[in-house]
């Protein structure tokens, strides 16, 4: 199957977006720049959200990306996944955003392929707070490749 046809299969639903205030992916070069896409879950990790919360908000964002991306592109075919960087809203003693950011890592890797074009270089970072007290809030570019 290809990245969209996979993506479809997961149930990514792919919806047309209104220009806003940002654009959310942006085209420069031979790269897609996406902006940063929000959780729709709420809250602190380590302080009323747990890890496993935490992934499923990161794979939330991943799949918002993925929607973003493809307003931008028509297709998630023909992309590569250069860098993805994850913020997770922490409390002080949090140190597991490196597991909370691999729900967005791990919806990359299913699309486009673990050892191939979804294997990608990452950040996983903590944040004391995150726009509108999102979880989790994930960006990422992508590379066109034809």
């Amino acid at each position: 199957m290809t990245p969209q046809q996979t993506a479809e299969s997961l149930g990514i639903e792919f919806t047309r977006q209104e220009p806003g205030y940002l654009n959310l992916c942006i085209r420069s070069g031979n790269q897609l720049i996406s902006s940063g896409h929000v959780s729709t879950a709420k809250g602190k990790l380590g302080a009323g959200i747990s890890t496993q919360e935490g992934y499923a908000a990161a794979r939330d964002c991943a799949a918002k990306i993925l929607n973003s991306v493809w307003n931008a592109h028509g297709t998630l075919d023909g992309l590569r996944v250069i860098k993805v960087l994850g913020c997770v809203n922490s409390h002080p003693d949090f140190i597991e955003q490196h597991l909370v950011i691999n729900g967005a890592s791990d919806l990359f890797h299913e699309v486009f392929g673990k050892v191939g074009n979804g294997y990608h270089a990452r950040s996983a970072l903590g944040f004391v707070s995150l726009p509108v007290g999102a979880a989790v809030e994930v960006e990422a570019v992508f590379e066109i490749l034809a």
